[in-house]
């Protein structure tokens, strides 16, 4: 018998069960949604968390973590992408998507947080485990452990092109855009750097959650008796809550009487709202309703005159969600389920007119990073003529001496100036009302007459609205 047979083998090591870790399986589960479905994070994380919160011992502190975790990861992935390709030795699209998940929120937190190196690698690995297998959680850990030999800033000296030799691509792996949404942000802005870059690190930031409270059926004073409750910044009607708050827990908010409505969102309806008319004020429409907070203002506003509104949207479920919104409105007003293209009302029915239009959403990337993902420059030229017949549906639907306010959640230049002024050039009975007098408190509203609200200026999305009235 050799010496060699002779050694004692080593015993086998014990298997062991990964560990499984809600609050990282809950993110994951998330982000798969995300590319598997097309689903967006502000729509699958609640019911995931109030689920986990249902079980038990699921804290707000790991509600906090599971936040951070899916959103931390969907705003920077650009970056991140770029981290990984450098770190594996074969093109990302040849790296499974859920593997690509895990690397992405291990990165996330090696280079977006402040949990330990040795912690978040290891937390990431178990996961691998546990979603994965042992074999792929090897592939993840030697990914993580060279990731981990730097930081974020020495990560981006590494991946990043020099400004210099290519300021669009600089800028969309620094603030993690894709190269066309930074150009075209940066059309939007009129050049220069400084203005740029402050747009897409707001873009990066985490939103505050804001409130309105609509008109005779809540105010604001209610609303700030919430727990970190403080004034909105522009709108009347606007509170936000302080990082962590919960909406849902507040009472006039769960009854229907406030809602959760960006600022920007607010200060659209306000300013057409309050836009001069000639001749009488009584009849409203808001031709594209969905998801109804727009409508829902709009139709307070208008109780409190006397008026009615008319809500229209086109798809089914949507109009339900206005329904939702409206019920309990102190005024009269109408739901219905029709193609704004192809209206069902008369022309010339309405003293005013909001059309806020389908559009890339380039304006609300805080709230659904993922979306700047999703889009592509192709998408311009569905939204476009859409957009266009929208607006000269509301200019027919409006009477002469009305008001039509047109409003996008995007600043591309091709979903607002262009559209406007495509229609208008056919429609000399038409003239554009100046929008900044109807917003006396907002600072940086540009030369107008139009109006474009900015994440970095105004803590807002990036609305934009023209007023336009009716001449004859």
């Amino acid at each position: 018998m050799s010496e060699q047979s002779q050694r004692p083998r080593r015993p086998a090591k014990p298997y062991r069960r990964p560990q499984k870790d809600p609050v990282r399986i809950l993110a994951f589960d998330v982000l798969r949604a995300v590319d598997e479905r097309d689903a967006y994070a502000n729509l699958v994380l609640p019911p995931l968390l109030r689920k986990a919160r249902e079980k038990g011992g699921f804290e707000a502190r790991d509600a906090a973590l599971a936040t951070e975790l899916v959103y931390g990861t969907l705003r920077r992935q650009g970056t991140y992408d770029a981290v990984i390709a450098a770190c594996v030795d074969r093109p990302l699209r040849e790296v499974d998507p859920p593997v690509l998940d895990v690397l992405s929120l291990g990165v996330h937190q090696l280079l977006g947080t402040r949990i330990p190196t040795h912690a978040a690698v290891s937390a990431s690995v178990e996961l691998a485990r546990v979603v994965l297998g042992d074999g792929r959680a090897k592939f993840v850990n030697a990914v993580l452990r060279k990731v981990a030999q730097h930081d974020l800033d020495g990560w981006i000296e590494k991946v990043a092109p020099p400004y210099g030799d290519d300021p669009e691509d600089h800028l969309a792996v620094v603030h993690s855009h894709p190269r066309w949404v930074v150009s075209a942000l940066w059309d939007s802005l009129g050049g220069g750097r400084a203005g740029i870059e402050e747009l897409l690190a707001a873009d990066n930031e985490r939103p505050e959650v804001t409130l309105v409270a609509r008109p005779g059926r809540a105010t604001t004073a209610e609303l700030l008796g919430e727990e970190a409750a403080v004034p909105g910044r522009w709108s009347p009607y606007a509170v936000r809550l302080a990082e962590g708050g919960e909406p849902g827990a507040v009472p006039a908010v769960h009854e229907g009487r406030a809602g959760v409505q960006d600022e920007g969102s607010q200060l659209v309806a306000l300013a057409l709202a309050n836009a001069p008319l000639d001749g009488p004020d009584a009849t409203w429409l808001d031709g594209c309703a969905g998801p109804g907070g727009k409508a829902a203002l709009l139709a307070a506003l208008a109780a409190e005159r006397g008026a009615s509104l008319l809500a229209a949207e086109k798809q089914p479920h949507r109009a339900g969600l206005v329904a939702r919104a409206l019920r309990g409105n102190p005024g009269p007003y109408q739901v219905v389920t029709a193609d704004g293209t192809r209206p069902p009302w008369r022309a010339g029915s309405f003293d005013r007119v909001l059309m806020d239009v389908p559009c890339t959403g380039l304006g609300a990337l805080r709230r659904r990073p993922e979306a700047r993902w999703r889009r592509r420059p192709e998408d311009l030229d569905t939204f476009g003529p859409l957009q266009r017949a929208l607006l000269r549906t509301a200019l027919d639907s409006v009477r002469v001496g009305g008001v039509v306010g047109y409003a996008t959640c995007s600043p591309h230049l091709a979903e607002t100036r262009a559209v406007v002024s495509d229609v208008l050039k056919q429609r000399p009975d038409t003239e554009l009302i100046d929008a900044r007098p109807l917003l006396p408190d907002v600072p940086a509203l540009g030369e107008g007459p139009d109006v474009q609200l900015w994440p970095h200026l105004h803590g807002t999305d990036a609305m934009y609205l023209a007023l336009i009235r009716r001449t004859g």
